[in-house]
């Protein structure tokens, strides 16, 4: 029967309850109130302060559990400080309730205001952020959206392909070629205006023929992708020098420092062809081939002097003879490896592809120490690094099975299988 709303609290009494027994709600509620009957005075009598809307309605949740019931009290009150912590005191003189022995505790008193007085501070600073960052831009806040707004609106077609370009491409004596027309976009938008796109890994016609007349530098992405249209290019253009996005980035992701740095780095289309030679593109994605720039020894767009080649006399690598994976086996991991997707699991496999275990991917070194034999494979979500197979080259397994891997297929004597090759 209690009058006062929750919102108009101004403290809350939290108690836990510990009965030697089993007991209902309404057994609690009544212990409290005819326990403290008479206790306090009548000035601080429970049922009269609910009556005056002093003390709000008592929340009692008890829960039984292997013939003990425990609980929690929860009482607001709209009392003062001092009148506040006389009734919740009074509550721990609670011994009984029914025939059971009965213990209360009160945790804490809170203050509302003080929760509320947080969140109107937290909301305030959420405004002021919201202010700062939409409605009060900054001079340079807006001179830098409208440079950018302008250089998009740049962007144009070239060619019988209608390729995406800048505008500089008819005038400019360089050209830099990437993929796509957001990899132009981004060079707009740092001011390089003699960028032309392929729109696609086939080099198109107007490609080729611009570069038998100017000077071509293609810069792609970081990836399988990238090396795969480098080879493609050097076999149908006149290429002049090559550069990618650092390993694992798309040349759209790169910042001004990072697009000026990777451009700084190229290499001719010589070196690039050498170092492709070393390059398996149908196994990994390998590192980019920009060579780390020296600003004294930075060379010019063009050079008539004949161009070093590198050495032939690197040692070599050891072979290892691996364990090949059969049609069965290659079916058998793909399935388990798309069942693992998003899950950051990993799955610990014996020589007849039977599941040992399922573990999560962080604890896969530790449990292939504790293993040592019987493991065949391992398939999870995750990218194979060095001290993985370092690991598993100490057991008994043959395949790793992964997303994406840090490893050389020609560095480890373990067959590492990644998701495209499944």
């Amino acid at each position: 029967m209690g009058k006062i709303s929750p919102v108009s609290s101004k403290y809350i009494i939290n108690a836990t309850i510990e009965i030697e027994g089993v007991v209902d709600r309404p057994d609690v509620i009544g212990a409290i109130f005819g326990q403290t009957e008479g206790l306090l005075g009548s000035d601080l009598e429970l049922r009269e302060l609910q009556r005056s809307g002093r003390i709000g309605r008592i929340e009692v949740n008890v829960e039984t559990r292997s013939g003990k019931t425990q609980g929690q009290i929860v009482i607001p009150s709209s009392l003062d400080k001092a009148e506040t912590c006389i009734v919740a005191a009074a509550l721990e003189i609670i011994q009984r309730i029914g025939p059971c022995n009965a213990k209360v505790k009160v945790n804490n008193i809170e203050d509302v205001r003080i929760s509320k007085r947080n969140f109107v501070v937290d909301r305030a600073k959420s405004l002021l952020k919201h202010l700062m960052d939409t409605v009060m831009p900054d001079s340079q806040e807006i001179a830098d959206e409208v440079a950018y707004s302008v250089r998009v609106m740049e962007i144009t077609e070239f060619g019988k392909e209608r390729l995406p370009a800048g505008p500089g491409i008819e005038d400019a004596d360089e050209l830099i070629v990437v993929e796509g027309r957001a990899d132009v976009l981004t060079l707009l938008k740092h001011s390089f205006k003699n960028v032309i796109a392929m729109n696609g890994t086939s080099v198109p016609r107007t490609i080729i023929e611009l570069s038998k007349q100017k000077e071509v530098t293609i810069f792609v992405d970081g990836d399988r992708g990238g090396n795969l249209i480098i080879k493609d290019m050097l076999n149908v253009a006149e290429v002049d020098f090559v550069t990618k996005a650092p390993d694992g980035k798309e040349v759209e992701e790169l910042t001004k420092k990072e697009l000026h740095k990777a451009l700084r780095s190229k290499i001719t289309s010589e070196q690039a062809k050498l170092e492709l030679a070393s390059i398996d593109t149908n196994n990994v994605v390998r590192r980019p081939m920009i060579r780390r720039h020296d600003p004294s020894r930075a060379a010019p767009m063009r050079t008539s002097a004949p161009l070093p080649h590198r050495p032939h006399s690197a040692p070599a690598r050891p072979q290892f003879v691996k364990k090949a994976m059969s049609p069965g086996e290659k079916q058998k991991f793909s399935g388990v490896l798309e069942s693992l997707l998003g899950t950051r699991g990993a799955v610990v496999l014996d020589d007849k592809l039977n599941v040992l275990g399922k573990v999560p991917f962080t604890e896969l070194a530790s449990t292939l120490k504790s293993l040592h034999t019987g493991v065949y494979a391992v398939v999870f979500d995750g990218v194979v690094d060095k001290g993985l197979i370092d690991t598993a080259e100490r057991t008994s397994v043959k395949h790793v099975v992964a997303m994406d891997s840090k490893v050389k297929n020609n560095e480890t004597k373990l067959n590492i299988i990644t998701a495209s090759e499944l």
